[in-house]
């Protein structure tokens, strides 16, 4: 081997290993919260060029950050996970996501990290989702929930270690077509469905949320609002799954978005709740109840139904 050729081989070996400073992480921890969990592609640009990475190499060098959005009384195992995903504009964006649990309830209520990446790059309009950076390797359940996308046949998992697709770690795969579901997560058009009997005085950005959940198993258009006294709104959406189990719950969802902000969930932060379902559909009342429930002193709950206009 040449001179040369170990100073390259040094270099790679740097880059690969590359890891951000305390300082680095706080100050891009801090901007993360501020753009809710969501590093833009001028942002990945400077990025790269400052510290001489690749763009696969910044997203792995990220996923530190994004543990520390991790909300995980029960666990304490911090899991942090970043969506390479592209926006309607053909832009590069990493969408951050982190597990969320509540204490006191069960625990299939917990948002897994992989889930809060692919929801924040969903409900922030990404029209592909190409990879997905994680702490940790991913429990079944998320590999099931990652099956849903319209991209698993083609999506990357990167490890901090190791680099796999989807279909190596879910060979055999049960997904959207074994249950006659032709339209996957991220891929369905705009909905054209339209509620009726819904008070004029309704937040419009929620009803475009509820209209826009992924629900081909129930029908159940739904989404919540969580209102804050400073800090403005956060939306979810349902996302349900072929497998059932793995689904997101309208409020998992906008919760984990709240928590990408780095706020506190508690009375001096949010102001009220809202729950929009369909009517003839509904199911996600007790959910909702059930994870607001792990809350001291929760904030008013305001529950809609209305009827669907197909």
């Amino acid at each position: 081997m040449t001179a040369s050729s170990k100073e390259l081989s040094q270099e790679a070996l740097n880059l690969a290993s590359f890891s951000f400073s305390l300082e680095q992480k706080t100050a891009l921890f801090t901007q993360l919260k501020q753009q809710r969990g969501i590093l833009f592609q001028r942002d990945i640009i400077a990025l790269c060029n400052e510290h001489k990475l690749t763009e696969t190499q910044l997203l792995k060098a990220c996923v530190p950050v994004a543990s520390l959005f991790s909300v995980a009384p029960i666990s304490q195992f911090y899991v942090g996970a970043i969506v390479l995903g592209i926006n309607q504009q053909g832009e590069t964006q990493f969408y951050f996501g982190a597990n969320v649990e509540f204490t006191h309830q069960a625990l299939s209520l917990v948002v897994h990290a992989e889930q809060s990446a692919i929801n924040n790059a969903w409900l922030n309009g990404a029209k592909s989702v190409i990879k997905i950076a994680i702490s940790d390797a991913p429990c079944g359940y998320c590999r099931q929930f990652m099956n849903e996308l319209d991209t698993a046949d083609s999506l990357e998992i990167l490890l901090p270690e190791k680099h796999f697709s989807l279909h190596d770690l879910l060979p055999n795969a049960f997904g959207p077509k074994d249950l006659g579901n032709e339209i996957s997560l991220m891929s369905q058009s705009a909905s054209t469905h339209q509620f009726s009997g819904i008070s004029n005085a309704c937040d419009e950005t929620l009803i475009k949320t509820a209209l826009n959940a992924y629900v081909p198993y129930t029908g159940n258009f739904s989404a919540v609002k969580i209102s804050t006294y400073q800090d403005g709104d956060f939306y979810g959406s349902y996302a349900e799954n072929a497998a059932y189990s793995p689904s997101l719950s309208p409020l998992q969802s906008a919760l984990s978005q709240f928590y990408l902000s780095g706020l506190s969930f508690d009375d001096q932060t949010v102001k009220s709740i809202t729950l929009l379902e369909t009517e003839d559909a509904k199911n996600q009342l007790e959910v909702a109840k059930a994870v607001l429930a792990s809350f001291e002193n929760p904030p008013a709950f305001e529950y809609i139904t209305a009827a669907l206009i197909k």
